[in-house]
């Protein structure tokens, strides 16, 4: 449809390391969780805080990206778009789910928060690569790895 746009950029924590699996044809595809939080104030003047959690599903070599760097807790910027999946549960009731397939993933933080949380002298923190991961690989490459593959 002419007209339309379906974009989502997210900035959260992963709420949990990405689970990697490869379809039939060896197609890799990463499925893990971010958290994002809103922070208000209620009719009675006090302040709330409202936690979203976010499925995301990236592909290719997105998808082994975000398993070999993204842990528990590092906060990371998504882009993507939504979609949604119907089925049906046991008791016969239709379910609605919605997934953020990953197009460009960044990685927050500083260098320094990642070097003091490698050595165990900090809370955790991600890295901040300068590159966007979100194009599906070359498939003519021959399967070495170049320095474009190296995210930092």
């Amino acid at each position: 449809m002419a007209g339309s746009i379906n974009k989502v950029i997210l900035i959260g924590r992963v709420g949990q390391a990405p689970e990697i699996r490869y379809t039939s044809s060896g197609t890799p595809v990463a499925h893990f969780s971010i958290a994002t939080d809103e922070s208000f104030k209620n009719r009675s003047g006090e302040q709330q805080q409202h936690t979203e959690w976010h499925r995301i599903v990236a592909w290719n070599r997105l998808a082994e990206i975000c398993g070999e760097y993204l842990t528990k807790g590092k906060q990371v910027y998504i882009e993507g778009s939504i979609r949604s999946n119907q089925w049906e549960d046991k008791s016969g009731s239709k379910r609605t789910t919605y997934e953020i397939i990953a197009n460009t993933m960044k990685m927050l933080g500083s260098r320094s928060d990642a070097e003091r949380e490698a050595s165990g002298t900090s809370r955790p923190a991600a890295q901040a690569p300068e590159d966007n991961y979100g194009a599906p690989p070359d498939p003519a490459a021959d399967g070495e790895i170049t320095d474009d593959d190296i995210p930092f």
